[in-house]
């Protein structure tokens, strides 16, 4: 098998604090599957850019046969995390697991370049923290009003100085007065009967670019026979962090979580955004090693749900109306962590069919990823703009009018390609359009 250039230049391993387990490793007989889905190595083509060429490295490295070094650290941070893999294996390997384990031995046991250490110190310092990123909006809010956004992508000026730094830059949505705003209250009452009562989780990157998905989602539970409870103590779910290996801040976060919702007396803990949604479901996994926390992380995540999961299986109860006079057509856009991570795909196709006048469009290659994938998009940003072409290409030539899409770091992505290409398409969380739905406000 083929392995890149500079594996012996220094002898460094993994540690024996969880690393990926070889009965794990052993399941994967190496059939080529996953090579189809896999978004990394159709973009790049090398054969450890693929989930098998991963495993095939993680068992050198378990067996002191492979280094931990650059020329390995690099293709494990090529892989998106995805899942794409695990959904088409048919020998049910646990990639998902896999790679887990690989990230925070990665982060424990490789030394990255300074520049490295200095930009993921960036971004888990921010993204993380509501609040400190809340400060943050301020500086970018007039960066945005004054024209210095336009001036700064037009002479390309960011992109010389560093890629990474315009990648970031190049997602950015436009900020507006509600960013800075908390409208929504602590406890808010069902309309009518009373069937359920829900806590909400806000998000990080939800509440401050997003917050009328959030303010939608409040509305449609409500509307459904919810009172919804919002812990003002509630921060990140954990999912940047544990998706990178940033062991202790994913556990130290996943902790602040579970507090936060102690005591509520709710009956589920609804998430309406895919990445989150994946890594509060794993809050079991994250702090198995926790004694004081274990059970604890157990319960809370048994009470996860997305919210189109949560909706579809407790069922409407409040009245829809077409979003326009005439029929609208819609493309739903599966994001990986709910599609491959978990297994949400008929739902939300099913909440929007409801909606009177819609229909929907499959794109071709739905189950691959757009190349968001929490953070990649800043950490790999060539790899994730050519996964956001191609994604964004395939979402037009559906002939759909607007795309319906339940993450806001794929519809971040997407409208990123979007706009590149020189394209205009509405993008909607589908809880936005159950929300006009229920109200009766046309589009």
């Amino acid at each position: 098998m083929e392995v890149s250039e500079g594996f012996l230049d220094k002898k460094v391993g993994f540690d024996g604090n969880h690393p990926p387990e070889p009965k794990l490793i052993d399941t994967c007989v190496h059939c080529g599957f996953c090579l189809s889905t896999c978004p990394s190595y159709r973009v790049l083509g090398k054969e450890m850019d693929s989930p098998r060429g991963r495993i095939y490295l993680m068992d050198g490295i378990n067996e002191g046969e492979i280094p931990l070094n650059t020329a390995t650290a690099q293709h494990f941070d090529s892989c998106l995390g995805c899942l794409a893999c695990v959904t088409t294996c048919p020998s049910g390997v646990q990639y998902d697991k896999l790679i887990s384990a690989t990230r925070h031995q990665v982060e424990r046991n490789y030394p990255r370049s300074l520049s490295e250490r200095l930009f993921r110190k960036l971004i888990f310092s921010l993204f993380p923290y509501p609040n400190f990123l809340k400060v943050l909006l301020v500086p970018l809010f007039v960066y945005q009003k004054l024209g210095l956004q336009k001036l700064v992508r037009s002479v390309g000026l960011l992109k010389r100085v560093s890629p990474r730094l315009a990648a970031m830059e190049s997602i950015l949505p436009e900020i507006t007065i509600k960013s800075f705003q908390n409208n929504l209250p602590s406890v808010i009452p069902a309309k009518g009967e009373k069937r359920y009562r829900v806590g909400m989780i806000l998000g990080c990157v939800q509440r401050l670019f997003f917050s009328p998905v959030n303010e939608a989602t409040v509305r449609v539970l409500t509307a459904n026979g919810c009172e919804v409870v919002i812990p003002k103590s509630q921060g990140c779910c954990a999912a940047l962090p544990e998706h990178q290996g940033q062991t202790e801040q994913a556990k130290a976060l996943a902790r602040q979580m579970i507090d936060s919702f102690a005591n509520t007396g709710v009956d589920y803990i609804i998430i309406n955004a895919a990445g989150c949604g994946h890594t509060l479901k794993e809050y079991g996994h994250i702090l198995e090693d926790d004694l004081e926390y274990r059970d604890k992380a157990k319960k809370f995540a048994a009470k996860v749900r997305d919210v189109q999961e949560f909706l579809m299986s407790v069922g409407l109860s409040a009245k829809l109306s077409p979003l326009r006079d005439k029929p609208l057509t819609l493309v739903y856009q599966d994001a990986c962590h709910l599609l491959h991570g978990q297994k949400i795909s008929v739902q939300p196709r099913q909440l929007l069919r409801q909606i009177p006048g819609v229909k929907l469009r499959e794109p071709l290659d739905a189950a691959i990823c757009c190349g968001s994938a929490g953070v990649y998009n800043m950490l790999q940003p060539e790899v994730a703009e050519e996964l956001g072409r191609q994604k964004a290409q395939n979402l037009l030539n559906t002939g759909a009018e607007l795309i319906a899409s339940a993450n806001p770091g794929c519809t971040l992505q997407i409208r990123k390609a979007l706009q590149s290409q020189g394209k205009d398409l509405a993008i909607a969380h589908p809880i936005e359009l159950l929300d006009y739905s229920i109200r009766s406000v046309k589009l």
